[in-house]
């Protein structure tokens, strides 16, 4: 076995002639001698040669954003750019809970607070909490709103609440108020000069729920509103809706005024009438005529 060995690493290292001759004249022109160890040795410097070459070229060249399914260097920036956006987006939503949280703070009547908000490598430490102390300014504002001066929330309320219930109301129709609410003499409501055809609308969303004609008053409807609230409308000519019709403010109800001249009590102004809870209220503390 060791014989054999033996003749086996000379054949391998035993160097051979190689030589080129001239094909004229037989006169040798280049040799060298090689062996089988020679040759292979060659072989493995080229190959790692060219892995090193390859190597090279992947890593300070953009070949290697060419190749499929490696992540380049174009990658490598569009994912550190993602992760500074996201980083300044949790940031953002880290301002954006304290925020919230002192509103809801000022919103039960407490004092915001001040968050020290850290970040420590990947985790976000929020240190103790410091009070913001109120001041004198903050506690006057705050008497003159909360309390029924002249300013306060509650007055203001009131002033566009008819009996305290918040209204936005339309005017019915276009014109001069030439009669105005005076309950001691038997008006409940304003007379609003109106040209002839002119179209009557509902003050507010309601349901119709009186329409009838009356000889002193000519037609009259009746719409009834949230919150007990109805509105009262007279001398009409024409009516649009029926009892139980669901309509929206603005929305034509009927016309002001006498067509022909023969309908009976249909030709004074427009009579307009709010009452609130089976009470009348002035309609001009709630409607801009």
């Amino acid at each position: 076995m060791r014989d054999m060995f033996n003749r086996w690493w000379r054949a391998f290292v035993e160097k051979h002639r190689l030589s080129i001759s001239s094909p004229d004249d037989g006169t040798e022109r280049w040799y060298m001698y090689i062996s089988p160890a020679r040759i292979l040795t060659g072989l493995v410097s080229l190959v790692l040669l060219i892995a090193v070459a390859v190597v090279i070229l992947i890593i300070y060249t953009p070949l290697m954003d060419t190749i499929p399914g490696y992540p380049g260097r174009r990658s490598r920036e569009l994912l550190i750019d993602n992760i500074m956006r996201l980083d300044s987006l949790q940031r953002e939503m880290e301002h954006i809970t304290v925020y919230s949280d002192n509103i809801a703070l000022i919103m039960e009547g407490k004092t915001p607070v001040i968050r020290d908000v850290t970040r420590m490598g990947d985790s976000v430490e929020i240190r103790d909490r410091e009070l913001v102390l109120r001041s004198m300014a903050d506690s006057l504002l705050r008497a003159s709103m909360e309390g029924t001066g002249e300013y306060s929330l509650a007055a203001s309320a009131a002033a566009v609440r008819p009996g305290g219930t918040v209204r936005e109301l339309t005017p019915p129709a276009g014109g001069l108020v030439q009669s105005r609410f005076s309950p001691v003499d038997g008006r409940f409501g304003v007379e609003i000069a109106t040209a002839a055809n002119q179209p009557v609308v509902a003050v507010g969303d309601g349901s119709v729920v009186l329409s009838v004609w009356t000889p002193s008053d000519g037609h009259i409807v009746q719409i009834q509103h949230l919150d007990n609230l109805i509105s009262v409308y007279k001398h009409l000519s024409q009516v649009s809706h029926g009892v139980g019709v669901r309509l929206k403010a603005g929305e034509i109800i009927g016309v002001a005024g006498s067509v022909d001249g023969n309908v009976p009590g249909s030709t004074g102004p427009l009579d307009f009438e709010l009452w609130y809870n089976g009470t009348p209220v002035d309609p001009e503390n709630h409607i801009v005529f």
